[in-house]
């Protein structure tokens, strides 16, 4: 007989812990749906995350390296990946959703603007007097509104955790069956997990990129970088003298590994000490629940204060980045003078959300790519790329 969503949710309540969010108990969708039959609500928004034209634009779009640059660098959408097999196996580790948090974490990145932080600093100051921009607010207006392929409603009508997770602040979302009293200070620890395994993901991966660039050495982390040379001592004792591709790999999968256990441990112990039973008692709680222990939270400082200071201001990172910021800057100027200019879509909710905020949901939904191509072809005369 095959699974239903009945089983899935028994399944959920005899396994899950206490404090998980079971998706029997969501507090549902702004638009009424009939529920899946094969799958949990939370499956259900996966699956919509997935097979959004948003996510598959991630593809093409800047991690730290400018997209194209190389063929084994990381984009946004493998990125994506990692955070989302990372946050897996905590959830799991823990007893919580895997399928909750791993949808929050397949989102998590979805409002990016090409050309990474550096494009979205760029349309935050030339959005300044017109409410800024955030990629994670961006993020929740694509699903809530600016993707738009289903009969009834716009954007993809997620469940209200996924819209949880995916708020990075503390805040209410009016849905009948929230209870009034909800006291929410924290999301839920399915959230908290995509976030620290963001976090996981970046670093480690950053390194790796750095590495195969050859904008970062070994010589110098080991030195510099008392988590890296940790990592490397480690797999030198277990494994001895490896090749470079193969030593570097299990550096870096070290490190992961690492991470994730010091995570799981002082996230257990904190939600013990503190008594944790229930996801009412995660939201009511003050401070995050998840998170790494005081020293790992130290060593990571310093590896990010390295990173910032050797690779993302390295100027064959810093310089190329600026170059497509920059284009972004006269595309948007562009398009204020010429509205007309812009995609279908975003003309059509010009009335309601104004020229300013249309011409940013534009730029925003930009590839890297095409946004180069759009900018030779509006402001550099050359041809005309295909749609998006």
């Amino acid at each position: 007989m095959p699974c239903s969503r009945e089983e899935l949710e028994e399944r959920e309540f005899n396994v899950l812990a206490p404090y998980a969010q079971r998706s029997a108990e969501s507090y549902g969708r702004v638009h009424p749906e009939n529920a899946p039959v094969w799958r949990t609500q939370f499956q259900r928004d996966r699956d919509r995350v997935i097979h959004s034209r948003a996510f598959r634009r991630l593809e093409y779009k800047t991690q730290v390296f400018l997209n194209g640059t190389g063929d084994h660098l990381r984009t946004r959408l493998t990125h994506t990946i990692e955070v989302a097999a990372i946050t897996r196996n905590i959830a799991r580790a823990l007893r919580l959703n895997e399928d909750l948090a791993e949808t929050i974490a397949l989102a998590h990145d979805l409002g990016h603007p090409p050309f990474g932080h550096k494009g979205e600093a760029a349309l935050d100051r030339l959005m300044r007097s017109h409410g800024g921009f955030d990629h994670n607010v961006h993020s929740l207006r694509i699903v809530e509104s600016l993707e738009q392929k289903y009969p009834g409603f716009h954007g993809l009508n997620l469940s209200w955790e996924v819209r949880e997770g995916l708020s990075k602040h503390v805040g209410h979302f009016a849905l009948p069956g929230t209870p009034s009293t909800l006291n929410h200070r924290s999301p839920c620890l399915e959230a908290q997990v995509a976030d620290v395994a963001d976090e996981i993901a970046y670093y480690s991966h950053d390194l790796d990129d750095g590495l195969d660039s050859g904008l970062l050495s070994e010589s110098a982390l080991s030195k510099s970088v008392p988590i890296w040379k940790d990592a490397a001592r480690d797999v030198r004792r277990e494994h001895g003298k490896l090749p470079d591709e193969c030593r570097r790999y299990f550096i870096i999968r070290c490190l992961i590994d690492n991470q994730v256990q010091d995570v799981v441990s002082t996230t257990e112990e904190r939600l013990q000490r503190l008594k944790i039973s229930s996801v009412q008692d995660v939201r009511e709680n003050r401070s995050r629940l998840v998170s790494y222990s005081p020293s790992r939270k130290k060593q990571n400082q310093e590896l990010r204060r390295y990173l910032y200071k050797n690779l993302y201001y390295n100027p064959k990172v810093h310089e190329p980045n600026l170059k497509a910021v920059r284009m972004l800057a006269e595309l948007f100027d562009f398009f204020l003078h010429h509205p007309d200019e812009i995609g279908a879509q975003a003309r059509r909710r010009m009335p309601q959300e104004g020229v300013h905020r249309s011409i940013c949901d534009y730029l925003a939904g930009m590839t890297d790519r095409y946004a180069i191509l759009e900018h030779q072809r509006l402001l550099e005369g050359l041809p005309q790329p295909p749609s998006p």
